[in-house]
């Protein structure tokens, strides 16, 4: 019998898992992969590790923070339509990625005329 692969989840039906609990729940306390439950022949719940919980933990909080820091920046601007502000913002962008270009035509232009170490 091959070893189960942790990144697979493996699917069982609700009966299976009341009856096979203490396997299903030790089996996925170690490591050895993941269950998804089915009631009904879909998909209901999942029973994962504590690791996969303070994971799921953690990216919750990462992505609450990163909508907080998007409504932060997008306060000030809240009277502005969506697309009137990215119009804006695209603008913006490609006069920086200009100006970026014309810096770098000109460092090599220096270079050329100057000689490279100098």
């Amino acid at each position: 019998m091959s070893k189960p692969n942790p990144d697979e989840a493996q699917v069982m039906s609700a009966p299976d898992v009341r009856q096979h609990f203490g396997d299903v729940v030790n089996r996925v306390a170690r490591g050895e992969g993941r269950v998804i439950v089915e009631k009904h022949g879909a998909p209901a719940v999942g029973i994962v590790s504590m690791d996969d919980v303070r994971r799921l933990r953690n990216r919750d909080i990462e992505l609450k923070a990163r909508r907080e820091f998007v409504q932060w920046i997008r306060e000030p601007f809240e009277d502005i339509p969506d697309d009137e502000l990215r119009a804006e913002i695209d603008k913006a962008l490609d006069e920086v990625k200009e100006d970026r270009k014309r810096e770098r035509a000109l460092g090599i232009k220096r270079q050329l005329v100057h000689g490279v170490g100098e």
